[in-house]
């Protein structure tokens, strides 16, 4: 009997790019939502494999942050039935998931949105993959109060392939 060659779903080899070792560069608001302007920028590292046959990854990130270091991950799933990849975030400093983000990629660009909790605030929160290359990306973060009208960009990562 022969194995029949079987593609993977479209869509799902997305984050392929994502896999290996990342120098990471944090732009970061310093508090959200109140119209502050003043940006911390710190330096980390990421570290992202794939699991389960290529279904999803995970990757591990130290995030240098002026206010102290910390340690945080990153599982990502695809849904074949509905061609939708899963964002879930999880804090060291408070280990347990945050609601997923939920999306996709269009033209080399990836935009993934959730709802979530700030400050006992119903917010929408947005995840944006861009100027994907071989050796590089960036991520940004943005929150909204009002539904998707308007959106506050707060935390932005550019992100650098490590030479083996």
């Amino acid at each position: 009997m022969t194995a029949l060659a079987v593609s993977p779903p479209s869509g799902s080899r997305d984050f392929d790019f994502i896999h290996g070792s990342w120098t990471v560069h944090h732009r970061k608001l310093r508090k959200r939502l109140v119209g502050d302007d003043v940006w911390d920028e710190f330096d980390g590292t990421m570290n992202a494999r794939a699991i389960l046959a290529g279904g999803g990854n995970f990757d591990e990130n130290v995030l240098n942050d002026p206010q102290g270091t910390y340690r945080a991950c990153t599982v990502r799933m695809f849904d074949p039935s509905s061609a939708l990849w899963m964002i879930y975030w999880i804090d060291g400093r408070h280990p347990r998931p945050d609601p997923p983000v939920v999306g996709s990629f269009m033209s080399g660009r990836g935009v993934f949105v959730g709802n979530d909790v700030i400050d006992e605030r119903k917010i929408l929160i947005r995840f944006i993959w861009s100027e994907i290359a071989g050796n590089a990306a960036r991520w940004e973060q943005a929150f909204s109060i009002d539904e998707g009208n308007m959106w506050e960009t707060n935390w932005i990562m550019n992100f650098a392939r490590q030479q083996a």
